[in-house]
């Protein structure tokens, strides 16, 4: 599994979550997870997650921490599993700070104000998960917490970003070599 971090700013519109998009936007082929600096905003007929949709729940912030992962395997509920272990992995690291935060399935909050936004959904070849963490709240539509005012700064988002995809690899990476390991029972 290979990861990356673009140094560009990229909008996240939700058509990102497309089979393939690592490697045709960098040439990354096979599993990976890339994360990215960007505004998000996603239209209703881009939303995955019907539950937003049918309550007309916007989703915007003007600046998130995004991190995409494909996995080449068609099963979905693995890839709702990874996904809550990739918010786990984030929960873990910002909780170093000595902040205190709630997970609720997929999502994070911290004194009831959302920090994340996350879905997994299916693609004809492989499975793909994105998370966004608000780096500002700003005109965020619901009640929002973000990595700023959680003493993160802008210089060291790369490297969160660096820490939070080389856990995930290594965990998935763990994952997998267990399954190697263990002989089969009777």
């Amino acid at each position: 599994m290979r990861s990356l971090f673009a140094p560009e700013i990229i909008f996240y519109n939700g058509t990102q979550l497309s089979s393939l998009w690592a490697y045709r936007t960098w040439g990354i082929q096979g599993d990976s997870i890339v994360s990215f600096r960007g505004p998000c905003q996603v239209d209703f007929k881009e939303m995955v997650d019907m539950e937003d949709v049918l309550k007309r729940s916007p989703i915007y912030s003007p600046d998130m921490l995004h991190f995409i992962v494909e996995h080449f395997d068609p099963d979905l509920e693995k890839a709702v599993l990874r996904q809550r272990l990739l918010i786990v992995i984030i929960k873990e690291i910002l909780e170093s700070r000595q902040v205190k935060i709630k997970r609720s399935g997929d999502d994070l909050y911290i004194n009831e104000h959302k920090l994340s936004i996350s879905i997994a959904t299916v693609t004809p070849v492989s499975t793909m998960i994105h998370a966004g963490l608000n780096v500002s709240r700003e005109n965020v539509p619901v009640k929002a917490a973000c990595l700023l005012e959680l003493g993160w700064v802008e210089e060291q988002l790369p490297a969160l970003a660096a820490e939070i995809c080389q856990l995930y690899i290594d965990e998935v990476r763990g994952v997998y070599l267990a399954r190697c390991k263990v002989r089969g029972v009777k």
